[in-house]
C-alpha cells in the first residue's frame, strides 16, 4: 500500500508517519499492493483531525476522525475504515461485483451476517415545494439531521444536512 500523508497546521514527524503506517498498515491485508491510501492531518485549536480517503474501484472508502490527541485519532480512524470495508464487501458480493483493488481473498471470505443491512422502518409523508432556506428551518425545527423536500426553484427533490460547526449543506441529485 502506498500511503500519501501530508498535514495542515501540523509538522508530520516521524513519530506520526510510523504510527499511521503501523496502524493502517493492518488494513493490508484488505488491499492490493499498488493501493493508495492518502491521509491528511490537520489541527484546528484542540481538535486533531485524521482525514483517510482510499479510492476503491469507482467507490471512496472515507472516514474523518477528531480527538485532542492525533494517536487517538489514528487508532478511531483505523477501526471505522474496517467496519466501512465489511459493508464494501457485502455489498460486492451481493451483486456479484469485481472488487478493484480489494484482496481476492478478502472478498471470497463469507460475509458476516450481522453487518448486514436491514431497512426496519418506512415512513412516508406529503413533500411540498419550499426553498433550500426554509427546508433548514424545517429540519431545525424537527431536531433532524437531514432533510428531504421538494425544491421550489428547480421542482426537483433535494436534500438538505446539517454539517459540522453549524453550516448546512445541500445535495441536488443529478441522473445520469
Amino acid at each position: 500500500m502506498n500511503f500519501i500523508i501530508s498535514g495542515k497546521n501540523i509538522e508530520v514527524t516521524s513519530g506520526l508517519k510510523s504510527a499511521i503506517t503501523e496502524k493502517l498498515g493492518k488494513l493490508e491485508r484488505y488491499f492490493t499492493p499498488e493501493t493508495e491510501i492518502v491521509v491528511t492531518l490537520s489541527v484546528e485549536k484542540e481538535r486533531q483531525k485524521i482525514e483517510v480517503t482510499i479510492p476503491v474501484k469507482g467507490n471512496i472508502i472515507r472516514s474523518e476522525q477528531v480527538s485532542n490527541d492525533m494517536y487517538v485519532s489514528i487508532d478511531l480512524v483505523e477501526e471505522v475504515i474496517e467496519r466501512q470495508l465489511r459493508k464494501y464487501k457485502n455489498k460486492i458480493v451481493d451483486k456479484h461485483q469485481d472488487g478493484g483493488n480489494l484482496q481476492k481473498a478478502f472478498i471470497e471470505k463469507e460475509a458476516d451476517d450481522d453487518e448486514e443491512v436491514k431497512i426496519i422502518r418506512t415512513k412516508r409523508f406529503g413533500i411540498k415545494p419550499m426553498y433550500p432556506e426554509d427546508a433548514c428551518v424545517q429540519m431545525e425545527l424537527l431536531g433532524h439531521n437531514f432533510f428531504v423536500f421538494c425544491n421550489a426553484e428547480t421542482e426537483e427533490v433535494n436534500v438538505v444536512y446539517k454539517r459540522k460547526g453549524n453550516t448546512y449543506g445541500l445535495i441536488e441529485p443529478e441522473f445520469s
